[in-house]
């Protein structure tokens, strides 16, 4: 978990800082560092200063630094979080980046930005054309749907089939759990139930819950027959004489057509010793298997679902890249207006290095990994676009400003506007990273 969360750390800061340096090399201004992650305890450059690998190159000192909260290109005559007003004193000299005309420095500062957007771009427009993209029919819902604690708040009920969302009948279950639609506005899903149509309307701070699920916990699952796999060796099932291909049919008297009922009826005879009807190659037997204080009885079933794959060449998995990738900034977007109007909890909705880590996950899956570091570039580059003096997006505003207006904001108002920022960036990461990880051992 820490391994993948600093790797993509590195790529993500890394690739960032390299879009402002290579702005900066564009418009030949003085880079005199260019670090992942910082070589003094942000945001006191003359605090604990060391690097863990550095390395001084012309003019730029190259370095990986030892606090890996971000990172940091020193680019000269800039002010910034390593240097202030006063190390500005002088005029401005021609490789400074004061010195440069209002629309270069602009695109040094969105150089991060446009790095980090690229970078998404093309992490998930490779990933279409190498993986394609799985899907699962909404046809293959045919049994109706299984609904978890979050799915039964809605109203959904075990047998339900899902007809239409927002009105609209649909081609693939997995629109059920799209964005747009969990965070719609007026969201609901239309389910046909013992012959009857019923909508079924998102409450307007279910974000906030259906966030705090994983994996394996989705709103809804579809209803599914099964036969046995796989039979777990040594198992009770196995000492009782199950093999795969077996089709269970009844257990402890009670017919079982669908996979949540004989999870239901061992559920309800743990620590029993249960009569198991199955189907084997058109006999009928009857095997006597003890069930355990989990529910379990040893084997693994074979899913009759029939899952699709589109297939894309890398001229059409680029505009699919294009749009996933920006489908997480709009996501961003939509999640701000909703903490803005008091409609979800920025409690819950703000994740700090701990949960970013947990999405990661224990178990090394390039896939899995490659697809979150690709949604957390685009995040970066949205954080990093909002107009808070000290990120880029802040910058970004006074240059705009001094375009518009032609007149430069003095530099003591710069710096000044650079140390509010600071405060409310550290602030936000004292929240996120120490409150709420207080807050959780004391829940």
């Amino acid at each position: 978990m820490i391994g993948q969360l600093v790797l993509a750390l590195s790529i993500l800061v890394g690739l960032h800082e390299f879009g402002h340096f290579a702005f900066a090399k564009l418009f030949k201004i003085r880079v005199d560092k260019f670090y992942i992650f910082f070589d003094f305890l942000f945001p006191m450059p003359n605090v604990a200063n060391f690097a863990l690998v550095k390395k001084k190159i012309g003019e730029t000192e190259y370095g990986i630094g030892w606090f890996p909260l971000g990172g940091y290109v020193q680019i000269h005559g800039m002010i910034d979080e390593t240097q202030d007003a006063s190390a500005l004193a002088g005029p401005p000299q021609p490789d400074e980046f004061r010195g440069k005309p209002a629309w270069q420095r602009l695109l040094v500062m969105l150089g991060g930005i446009i790095m980090n957007v690229i970078l998404g771009i093309a992490i998930f427009a490779a990933m279409t054309a190498h993986y394609g993209e799985t899907y699962l029919p909404a046809s293959e819902a045919r049994y109706g749907i299984i609904p978890n604690g979050l799915g039964r708040e809605i109203g959904f009920r075990t047998g339900d089939k899902i007809v239409k969302i927002n009105g609209r009948p649909f081609t693939e279950f997995d629109d059920v759990f799209k964005p747009d639609v969990i965070m719609g506005d007026n969201s609901y899903y239309t389910v046909e139930r013992n012959g009857q149509l019923e909508d079924l309307k998102i409450p307007k701070n279910f974000l906030d819950k259906f966030s705090k699920q994983n994996e394996d916990s989705l709103l809804v699952r579809p209803r599914e027959t099964f036969a046995v796999d796989r039979v777990t060796p040594g198992g009770n099932a196995s000492k009782a004489g199950l093999l795969a291909g077996d089709v269970i049919t009844t257990v402890a008297g009670r017919p079982v057509q669908f996979f949540d009922e004989l999870q239901a009826v061992l559920l309800a005879n743990k620590g029993k010793t249960v009569p198991t009807v199955v189907q084997r190659g058109g006999q009928t037997l009857t095997l006597n298997i003890p069930v355990t204080e989990s529910g379990r009885i040893g084997f693994e079933r074979k899913s009759t679902l029939k899952v699709g794959t589109r297939q894309y060449s890398v001229a059409e998995a680029l505009p699919v890249g294009v749009k996933k990738a920006f489908g997480v900034i709009g996501l961003q977007a939509r999640a701000f207006a909703k903490i803005g109007r008091g409609e979800i909890s920025a409690s819950e909705s703000l994740g700090g290095p701990v949960e970013i880590a947990q999405q990661f996950g224990g178990t090394w899956d390039w896939q899995h990994f490659w697809g979150l570091a690709g949604g957390l570039s685009m995040v970066l580059a949205f954080m990093n676009l909002l107009p808070i003096p000290a990120l880029d997006g802040g910058h970004v505003v006074f240059l705009l400003y001094e375009m518009i207006l032609r007149r430069k904001p003095s530099d003591a108002f710069l710096e000044g506007a650079q140390r509010v920022g600071t405060v409310l960036i550290l602030a936000l990461m004292a929240y996120v990273i120490v409150f709420k990880q207080v807050m959780k051992l004391f829940n």
